[in-house]
């Protein structure tokens, strides 16, 4: 029997980078933030009820959503970050939902990992069998957040702030990846991780049959 794994953490925790190892190691991966660039694709109905919504300013020369400038828009009120999830959520997790099913039918014994920063905040931790939060300290979220996506510190601070405290999300949590220290160590707890949810797969099976 596949499991479904939910893996998550805030803004440049290093979640990307535990995917990656998960993958490398045999998981299959769903990334919610793919999908939800491709939900909004250019004259999507995603797209439309945005436009509708936060008018045709917040696009692009070609018509495509400015998810930058978006981002900074809904980042700094959260009624309009509550407004684009509710148009957006639930078609990411309709997409999630038919990837899972299509791996759980040609590969049933998978592992399977939904990577989504906002699993808990969009109700999707409800689906998954087990629940992965990948951690850093806030000043390295903040660093990160910087360099990466060329961030202020201030606008840096408040997507951060517009997540879900990494304290609360740890709640959920059957497993915890701690992502402050340097790659090897991240990489042995990864490895230790895979080894727990192969046994979880084995379990599940037993469990079935019985």
């Amino acid at each position: 029997m596949a499991i479904v794994v939910g893996l998550t953490g805030n803004m440049a925790a290093g979640k990307s980078t535990v995917a990656s190892k998960l993958k490398a190691l045999g998981a299959y991966i769903i990334d919610a933030d793919s999908i939800g660039h491709g939900v909004i694709g250019k004259g999507s109905p995603a797209w439309q009820e945005i436009v509708d919504e936060f008018g045709r300013d917040i696009l692009l020369e070609d018509g495509s959503i400015d998810r930058k400038g978006l981002a900074r828009t809904v980042f700094k009120d959260r009624e309009k970050l509550e407004r684009l999830n509710a148009i957006t959520h639930p078609r990411i997790l309709e997409e999630i939902e038919r990837r899972i099913g299509l791996i759980e039918k040609s590969s049933p014994d998978a592992i399977i990992v939904v990577d989504a920063a906002l699993l808990i905040e969009a109700g999707f931790h409800k689906r998954v069998d087990k629940i992965v939060v990948v951690t850093a300290t806030e000043d390295q979220q903040i660093r990160r957040a910087m360099e990466r996506f060329s961030l202020t510190e201030e606008d840096a601070r408040q997507r951060l702030g517009a997540q879900m405290p990494q304290e609360e999300k740890l709640g959920y949590a059957d497993f915890v990846i701690d992502n402050s220290g340097t790659m090897e160590k991240t990489t042995q707890e990864v490895k230790r991780l895979f080894e727990e949810l192969k046994k979880a797969v084995a379990e599940k099976f037993r469990t079935k049959r019985g």
